[in-house]
């Protein structure tokens, strides 16, 4: 019997491509997004895929979502909690509002999602939850400050989850991509206008170009990978995948802070004293 997954946040990007790659391997996917009917014509008329509204601030919506999935398959064997989206720009100029916002969506609303399939999972003894968050979840990036500080929440629950659900035989698994070429820039993320970053405008001017070119991995080695991790049976935790994930994953282990700090202001083009008042 196919397995069946749900997938959040198949819009565009990583979770469609990953919603496409599980359908290929015969796996039946709910492919939730807020907007069914936009920019998903990669994966409407595929018979392997349903696509479902889904607001992961809106607990009926989740309950919705995942009643439809256990309705019409009657087993969910696979949740990827992809939904996401960054806020990004200098701390201190960020809008309180649209912080909160962000913690809605990266944070609680993948722990809703979460807890709606666990009763679920505990019946069937079985389930494997699968948490995408970055490399900004074990590393601070400059101007990311509020989303990587969703992406840490998440690494953390998640560990301490994963260890919860052994007793039910639920896995737990994060999938932390490194540099991915998606229009992440332009679908996944809230970008505060450089004129109003004020006093760090023309300081982190050169970090935001120089991480506009940095060098991408395609979606399609992160969809790889989180498929990798839902159909094994593997206790495994944690899943770096794509462009500089484990070369800069290693760094951090392995590396003293002080001179992993160094490293990590080089390739920023972060300047002592460089900010004009």
């Amino acid at each position: 019997m196919p397995k069946t997954v749900i997938i959040t946040g198949t819009s565009s990007g990583i979770g469609e491509e990953t919603a496409l790659y599980f359908a290929e391997k015969g796996w039946n996917v709910i492919a939730a997004m807020r907007n069914p009917g936009k920019r998903t014509t990669r994966l409407h008329g595929n018979p392997k895929i349903d696509l479902v509204h889904l607001d992961v601030t809106d607990n009926k919506s989740i309950a919705d979502c995942v009643k439809f999935a256990v309705d019409k398959y009657k087993k969910i064997d696979a949740l990827v909690n992809n939904a996401g989206y960054a806020l990004m720009g200098p701390f201190e100029t960020l809008d309180p509002v649209k912080i909160k916002a962000q913690y809605e969506t990266n944070v609680f609303g993948l722990m809703e999602m979460t807890k709606a399939v666990l009763p679920h999972f505990r019946e069937n003894r079985d389930g494997t939850i699968i948490n995408i968050t970055s490399i900004g979840g074990r590393i601070g990036v400059p101007l990311y400050s509020v989303y990587n500080s969703t992406k840490w929440a998440v690494e953390g629950f998640s560990e301490a989850l994963y260890y919860e659900m052994i007793p039910f035989n639920i896995r737990v698994k994060l999938i932390e991509p490194g540099f991915i070429h998606t229009n992440f820039y332009t679908t996944s993320m809230d970008k505060e206008e450089v004129d109003d970053w004020g006093a760090y405008g023309e300081s982190l001017k050169a970090t935001l170009e120089g991480m506009e070119s940095f060098p991408g991995s395609r979606p399609i080695v992160v969809a790889k990978t989180i498929y990798k991790a839902a159909a094994g049976r593997s206790r495994r935790l944690r899943y770096p995948t794509g462009s500089m994930a484990k070369p800069l994953m290693y760094l951090k282990r392995h590396m003293p802070e002080g001179l992993m700090l160094g490293v990590m202001k080089g390739t920023f083009k972060i300047k002592k004293g460089s900010a004009k008042q």
